[in-house]
């Protein structure tokens, strides 16, 4: 969302923010969670207040004392690099790294109630292997992965709840080249690990439906 991470013009202050700006919102202060600039209780914090805000400047506010790279600038022309270890936690709100996030070569996330979301989709992957320990409490741990991301849950163990993988290969789908392995290890205490592909919109199902009759 332009303006967020400078100075905000007065009169956009007051305008509403969509669903969209929220989750530019939430995403940043994920990242600098990551990064160690928010204790966990200070994200859980922001979270709370991105998806309660209703305008510019209420989201404005959460992220004033983070630094961001301005478009253009040096820092965000260079490539992307993976870290090698990223920490992420909550207690009960969520976390969502989505849309172009850099895929680190490790991450520790430890779920201890709410939602981790880690969307595949238009991750930034520059490592072949990603290795995640979980440590699932009680909450939701949802990986959604696109052809050419395959998940290994088999380091998963579960001692209340479950974890599914529901990725499947349509018999009609050609073969994609596998881009990034993600590794879980680690232990399901109480809760959900679901793995899963991008929901299909209703116009490119009808469109398989279609190719399959023909």
């Amino acid at each position: 969302m332009q303006g967020m991470s400078g100075e905000l013009v007065p009169e956009r202050s007051g305008l509403r923010a969509s669903h969209e700006d929220r989750d530019e919102i939430v995403e940043q202060l994920t990242v600098a969670a990551g990064d160690g600039r928010l204790s966990s209780d200070e994200l859980d914090e922001r979270l709370e207040g991105a998806l309660a805000a209703r305008t510019y400047g209420e989201l404005a506010k959460l992220v004033a004392d983070l630094p961001v790279a301005a478009p253009g600038s040096a820092s965000s022309n260079r490539p992307a690099l993976a870290k090698d270890l990223v920490k992420l936690e909550t207690r009960s709100g969520s976390i969502r790294r989505v849309g172009p996030w850099v895929v680190p070569r490790r991450m520790e996330l430890a779920v201890r109630s709410g939602h981790v979301l880690l969307d595949f989709t238009q991750a930034v992957v520059t490592t072949p292997v990603m290795e995640v320990d979980v440590q699932v409490r009680s909450g939701h741990l949802l990986l959604v992965v696109p052809p050419g991301v395959v998940v290994d849950v088999d380091g998963v163990s579960v001692r209340s709840g479950h974890v599914q993988h529901r990725v499947r290969q349509a018999p009609d789908e050609p073969a994609v080249p596998v881009r990034l392995q993600v590794v879980l290890t680690g232990q399901v205490t109480s809760g959900h690990v679901l793995v899963r592909g991008p929901r299909r919109g209703f116009w490119a199902g009808l469109l398989r439906r279609s190719a399959r009759r023909a």
